[in-house]
């Protein structure tokens, strides 16, 4: 779970039937009518079916519960005093520190799993079984495995595999995560607190949910089934008894449910686990850029007709991508011959497809499309992390703040060197007017702005220039790297 909710009282039984009852009056009236069914009958065959789906499928979801060892070295002082515990230690033993002994302890977890195969393999989430020492799976029947294995798992989309000796298990159906509707009724099955099989009902809230920061690769189903800890990867299940997501994360400003939560979408878990089944590892394809969406103002500055795409903010050296051609602003409209909504969605197609794949890209650069066959790549095991750098001292600007309220230096061997950068790239934020237009779009000192509406800035001069011929417009699209992130920003002019 991303946070640590406390569990809320649940509704009476004749509370829920009368809101049920309510809720159908509201949208079956007519129904009623013509064949003479009784709000409250309808209920009952509703709560039947409810009844019947959790029989059903109750069986075959597991409880996990997990153990680590952790050591510590106990220390004087309260760790959010300055310096920590260990400073102050110094100052009364001349800078070396006197040996204490380590101690050792047990940290407990628990969450949900749910059996897919008569021979014991579990679907649950990476961050239950990832990193333990010890894992107790116990059924619904009261049969308990302290011999579960990893059999692998997948923090870029949360999903592990494990597996317990035996035969003849009971199995939960997977369905079809990709013809789920917006307000269809699911049921969220887990142990939440420890609480065994426990049932919660509610509807699809969204499908396709991303950018929540659970996941590299995030493509959520959202509900508004209660999901609490211990629930982390335990079945979301349809009407019709079959997975269709494993409980994840839920979203809380309170610290208490209210009422969002995120399932893995089955399909996509189901393609995880066969290759950890396989393989015990997951291999995905490999472009190698960083990107956006397309946003209305990036599409207006380019050209394009529709708000849609992936626009490229920077190409991996050596990467297929490079070796393809591809380049910063290029748009990416589609993949073989289907559109491109997004940057998450384009991320994730390329993701699902084998190393050496050949794919084919419809491209926007210029004011005009064109096509390019790429094959794709592994995606490396380590990518993409980005270092924070600490911003430079301020210097004397060199172009004033004027009408962007920031101030620029051009990018010299040792501040190059410094942040990771190859003298050249762009022009370095040296300072920033707070609340200024580029305080409100985010820009922030030791930012590197590459480029200014699809012009290079390798200087201060050529960044000046390019700013002034961007004034008409009253806006600019700037790209810009942050260690070794890149992203477009949309900076609109203050008052001349």
């Amino acid at each position: 779970m991303t946070r640590l909710v406390r569990s809320t009282r649940p509704p009476r039984g004749t509370a829920l039937a009368v809101l049920l009852s309510a809720m159908i009056m509201g949208w079956a009236a007519p129904a009623f009518a013509q064949t003479a069914i009784s709000p409250p009958q309808v209920a009952r065959e509703l709560s039947e079916a409810f009844a019947a789906t959790a029989k059903a499928t109750t069986p075959a979801v597991v409880s996990i519960k997990i153990e680590k060892i952790v050591t510590a070295r106990p220390g004087l002082g309260d760790s959010n005093d300055a310096g920590g515990p260990e400073d102050f230690l110094r100052r009364f033993f001349g800078g070396a520190l006197p040996q204490t002994r380590s101690q050792r302890y047990l940290e407990h977890g628990q969450g949900s799993g749910f059996i897919i195969s008569r021979d014991g393999y579990i679907l649950t989430n990476n961050h239950v079984v990832g990193n333990i020492d010890r894992m107790t799976v116990t059924l619904q029947d009261g049969r308990t495995f302290t011999n579960a294995k990893v059999i692998g798992s997948d923090p870029g989309t949360e999903v592990a595999l494990i597996k317990i000796e035996g035969n003849d298990f009971p199995v939960l159906p997977l369905g079809d995560s990709d013809r789920l509707e917006v307000g269809d009724m699911v049921m969220a099955i887990g142990n939440p607190f420890g609480l065994s099989s426990t049932v919660t009902v509610g509807v699809i809230s969204a499908v396709g949910r991303s950018n929540i920061g659970i996941a590299a690769y995030e493509n959520f189903i959202q509900t508004d089934a209660a999901i609490n800890p211990g629930n982390s990867g335990g079945p979301l299940v349809d009407l019709n008894g079959r997975a269709i997501g494993i409980n994840t994360a839920i979203v809380s400003e309170s610290g208490g449910y209210m009422g969002i939560g995120f399932a893995i979408p089955i399909n996509m878990a189901r393609t995880i686990a066969d290759q950890l089944r396989r393989t015990g590892r997951v291999v995905r394809g490999y472009l190698g850029f960083l990107g956006e969406d397309v946003t209305p103002e990036i599409a207006r500055t380019l050209g394009l007709q529709r708000t849609q795409g992936a626009i490229i903010a920077q190409v991996e050296r050596g990467s297929p991508a490079e070796q393809a051609g591809l380049q910063p602003w290029d748009v990416i409209l589609e993949m073989n011959g289907n559109p491109i909504e997004s940057y998450t969605d384009f991320r994730n197609a390329i993701a699902a497809l084998r190393p050496g794949t050949q794919v084919q890209l419809l491209l926007w650069r210029n004011g005009q499309t064109s096509e390019r066959t790429v094959t794709l790549g592994e995606r490396p095991a380590q990518l993409g992390q980005t270092r924070q750098p600490q911003p430079p001292p301020q210097r004397t600007p060199q172009e004033t703040r004027q009408s962007l309220g920031l101030e620029v230096q051009n990018l010299t061997r040792s501040l190059a060197q410094r942040f990771g950068y190859q003298p050249g790239q762009g022009v370095i934020v040296t300072a920033v007017t707070p609340e200024g237009p580029a305080d409100t779009a985010g820009i922030q000192p030791g930012d590197l702005i590459v480029s200014v509406n699809r012009q290079p800035v390798p200087s201060v001069e050529r960044f000046a220039a390019a700013v002034r011929a961007a004034r008409k417009n009253g806006e600019a699209l700037l790209l810009i790297r942050r260690g070794e992130g890149s992203r477009f920003v949309v900076v609109r002019f203050g008052q001349q």
